[in-house]
């Protein structure tokens, strides 16, 4: 079968258009997206804008659109961290159901870790043995552990790289200067904080294989030395402590403005790396891992296989 995976996040919406069946490797069949930065569009009463939901009804019904004309068995439409946590969450659904058609299910914090860690186990499988998976988005950091394909414990915390720069950074609005050295460092403790209790949850489940997943960890694994995208799907990549401080190091001198010159730093997140190293280096630290496998399926590809399960195999 045909199936399209609508992912509304803090960042991008995108669509994933891919062939499978039960059983089968998903096989990428189209892939687009719209950057919105909805995490960056929530205004002080913590709803979202206007213009952010604007932004969004068009979005939906262009990926609508396009998964018709891909004739599509079925679209899974979800949405994440910014819809879930806007005070105004279920007049923007409502409105995009209204004049879309598409329903939106809004997942849970918990239900993104979950998802997620299903998508790394089956990449990795079984001889993997118990998994650490930590995820970046836009609006919020997903953990989970455990040795099964669902994990022994799912966390998630408001320590998205969109959201910490929009409240905690201050970056300058045209990016030309980054952000000053004592905020960089309030926001460690403030990423320490949070932290503090998911550490203790996680190291009591233990772990064999620490894993990342999230565009954030592949550009911080790619300006630390990993391969290319162009090296393809299959290639291993890595990510360690010291390459990330190293990372760190010098992206906290550049201003966001520049940071896109950097081979394999998007444009559209160049401003929220920062804050993105700044969290991915904290977890490594607190949690003692040294280095993170860098997994190409993440929550997208997790809601596919749930999908896919659910199928009759006969």
């Amino acid at each position: 079968m045909r199936l399209g995976v609508l992912d509304v996040g803090s960042n991008t919406v995108h669509l994933l258009v891919v062939d499978a069946h039960h059983g089968a490797h998903p096989w990428p069949a189209h892939s687009e997206k719209v950057v919105l930065r909805l995490a960056e569009q929530i205004g002080p009463d913590g709803a979202l804008t206007e213009a952010g939901a604007d932004g969004l009804v068009k979005a939906v019904s262009m990926a609508k659109a396009a998964a018709a004309g891909l004739a599509t068995d079925d679209l899974l439409a979800f949405a994440t961290s910014a819809v879930r946590d806007a005070t105004n969450a279920p007049e923007v659904l409502a409105r995009v159901h209204d004049e879309t058609g598409v329903r939106l299910a809004v997942l849970s914090g918990a239900d993104e870790a979950r998802l997620t860690f299903l998508a790394v186990r089956r990449w990795f499988g079984w001889s993997a043995g118990r998994l650490l998976v930590l995820d970046i988005g836009g609006g919020s950091l997903e953990l989970a552990a455990g040795i099964d394909e669902e994990p022994d414990v799912a966390e998630s915390l408001p320590l998205g790289a969109g959201r910490l720069t929009r409240d905690r950074l201050g970056t300058s609005p045209d990016g030309a200067a980054p952000p000053p050295a004592e905020r960089v460092d309030e926001l460690r403790a403030y990423v320490d904080g949070l932290l503090d209790p998911v550490v203790k949850r996680m190291t009591e489940v233990g772990w064999e294989r620490p894993v990342a997943t999230s565009k954030t960890f592949r550009t911080l694994a790619r300006l630390a030395g990993a391969a290319p995208s162009g090296a393809g799907l299959w290639a291993r990549r890595r990510l360690t402590r010291a390459g990330l401080r190293q990372v760190l190091g010098f992206i906290r001198h550049i201003p966001p403005a520049q940071l896109v010159e950097l081979d394999g730093v998007s444009a559209g997140r160049a401003h929220q790396l920062l804050a993105g190293a700044v969290v991915a280096e904290a977890a490594m630290h607190r949690l003692d891992v040294d280095a993170l496998d860098i997994c190409p399926w993440a929550l997208r590809e997790g809601v596919i296989l749930r999908r896919l399960d659910q199928l009759d195999p006969v």
